[in-house]
This record gives structure tokens, C-alpha cells and sequence, in this order.
């Protein structure tokens, strides 16, 4: 069947303000862009219990970014999709995977490089100044398994360790966390990240972090500077996609150049900015993806 056939639906969340920024409305823009292509598409919230899922024949995950302050609903929502057969691009299975990060322990595993992270199960007695000592650092971050945006991630020294810590352990009740060495390339070079669509690469940047601040993210204060990334980055970035996200329609590839290794922070396969207008062919490279992968 043609893209153009198919009703699809354009999954986003409640806006209620959390994620704006000063950059481009990209889940807009976007749907505007698939239009005017002709492509059949109704914006709806993914966890809005009127929409009937039935009457679409796609469903492409665009922006459901709060799905990690309600994740248990997520998933059934995830499963409901699969009981009744309808296709969800990332695809269901993949987009489970992505959803906790202890999946940075499996790419770790297969010898990709990763920024060293020790979990912590929900219900555990938080000693977090044994990190210090674990990672040969005096800065570590902490945060949730489950999360996205920044939720709950705090920047840990031995002056704020007790404060954050009492913070932690009570949210310990109810979710696992994640803790890192800071990694002080993300504060002196930044954060890059390349886009890739059916596997292939599209355009990469490098976000900073405003003064003062350690989180890159643009509605956070952070800035966005388009690159053209090298050889070996490029290779490098895209051996995550091909071991771990080759069903993916879309992927961004989040990393640190670390001792010229580029490292990876994060594989975004479920809700990412795009950052789609920072190159010319931006959105088309994305509705060439999504055309192919559903024509063949």
C-alpha cells in the first residue's frame, strides 16, 4: 500500500509547557511538512483514552515526552498497540527496550564504548559517596532509569552529597536509578548528537550547556551549533544503530568525545528532538525514511 493511503496517526503528548523552547516547533512543522505530502495524518495524545488506535492503519511516534512520569501506562499502552496489530514506528519492542536505560549496560556488554553507569534497584540503602571512589571522580550525576528531560538528575559533590542523597533515597521507593561519573568534555566541548534515518545518517550537531549548567538541553538553556561530524565519528556512531536499532525508523546517537573515542551518552529512539531544521534537507530526509520503510 502507498504512504499516502495509509491513515496514520501523529502520536504526541499534552502539551502543558514542561518541554518549550525557543527553537522551532519541530512536531508542527513536521506534520505540516507530511501534509503537504499528502500523507493521512491526525495529531492525537498518545495516552488520550478517546482515540480509537483501530481506526489507523500507522502510528508514528512523534513526541510522547512525558511518557516517563507515567510509564506504567506507557507500556500498556505500548501493549494495546500490539494486541490490536498496529504498527508503531520505532517499533513497540524497541521502543520497551529504549524506555529503561539498563539497556546501556547491554551496549557495554557487546564492547561499544559507554559512559561507565552502576544501577541502583528501587528499595536500596543510597550510599552514594561510595561513587566518588568507584569512578575516580569528585563529581558524579544520578538519575532515574526511567526518564527523559533531566527528571529527577542531580549533580553530586561531596558538598551537596547528603542533601541529594536524602532527595534520592526517598525517590528510591519507587524507581531505580542510574549514576555516572561527570563527564567534563559535555561542560568544555558539549554534547554531540547525529541523526540517522532508516540507518542512514542525516545531519549532526553538538549542543552546549548555558553557563554554569551541565545539562545540554535546549529548553533547559541550552545551544544547538549544526557540524558536520568526522570519518570516524560517523563510523563510530552508526555501529550503535546497526547492532541495537536497525529496525528503527529514526535514531539519534547522543556522545562525548572522550580521548578522541567518541562515547555514548544515550541511543534516543523513542521521543527525540530531531533538530531537524538545523539542515536543509532535514525533513525530507526523514519522510524519504518513512516512505521507503513503508513501500519498500
Amino acid at each position: 500500500m502507498k504512504l499516502e493511503q495509509l491513515k496514520i496517526a501523529y502520536v504526541c503528548y499534552k502539551d502543558v509547557g514542561t518541554f518549550d523552547s525557543p527553537v522551532e516547533d519541530e512536531e508542527s512543522v513536521l506534520f505540516n511538512f507530511l501534509r503537504d505530502k499528502g500523507l493521512q495524518l491526525t495529531k492525537v495524545i498518545w495516552n488520550d483514552d478517546r482515540v480509537d488506535w483501530k481506526s489507523f492503519d500507522l502510528a508514528l511516534l512523534k513526541s510522547p515526552w512525558d511518557y516517563f512520569e507515567v510509564i506504567d501506562t506507557f507500556y500498556s499502552w505500548l501493549t494495546h498497540l500490539d494486541e490490536i496489530k498496529l504498527p508503531l514506528l520505532n517499533p513497540t519492542d524497541l521502543v520497551k527496550w529504549n524506555a529503561d536505560k539498563h539497556y546501556l549496560a547491554e551496549i557495554a556488554d557487546a564492547g561499544l564504548p559507554v559512559i561507565p553507569t552502576a544501577y541502583i534497584n528501587k528499595g536500596t540503602r543510597l550510599e552514594l559517596e561510595t561513587f566518588f571512589e568507584r569512578f575516580k571522580t569528585d563529581q558524579i550525576i544520578i538519575k532515574p532509569c526511567v526518564s527523559g528531560g533531566s527528571f529527577h538528575t542531580f549533580k553530586v559533590t561531596k558538598e551537596n552529597l547528603e542533601e541529594i542523597q536524602n532527595k534520592v533515597q526517598l525517590l528510591l521507593k519507587t524507581m531505580d536509578f542510574m549514576v555516572q561519573p561527570f563527564i567534563p568534555e559535555v561542560q568544555i566541548e558539549g554534547e554531540w548528537s547525529l541523526l540517522f534515518f532508516n540507518g542512514k545518517f542525516s545531519h549532526c550537531l553538538l549542543k552546549k550547556a548555558k553557563s554554569g549548567d551541565f545539562r545540554v538541553q535546549h529548553f533547559l538553556g541550552g545551544t544547538i551549533h549544526p557540524q558536520q561530524p568526522s570519518e570516524a565519528m560517523l563510523k563510530s556512531a552508526k555501529q550503535y544503530v546497526d547492532q541495537f536499532a536497525k529496525s528503527s525508523l529514526y535514531a539519534r546517537v547522543d556522545g562525548v568525545m572522550i580521548d578522541e573515542t567518541f562515547t555514548l551518552m544515550e541511543l534516543e529512539l523513542i521521543e527525540p528532538y530531531m533538530f531537524l531544521f538545523t539542515d536543509v534537507e532535514g525533513y525530507e530526509n526523514y519522510y524519504k525514511a518513512l516512505k521507503e520503510k513503508m513501500e519498500g
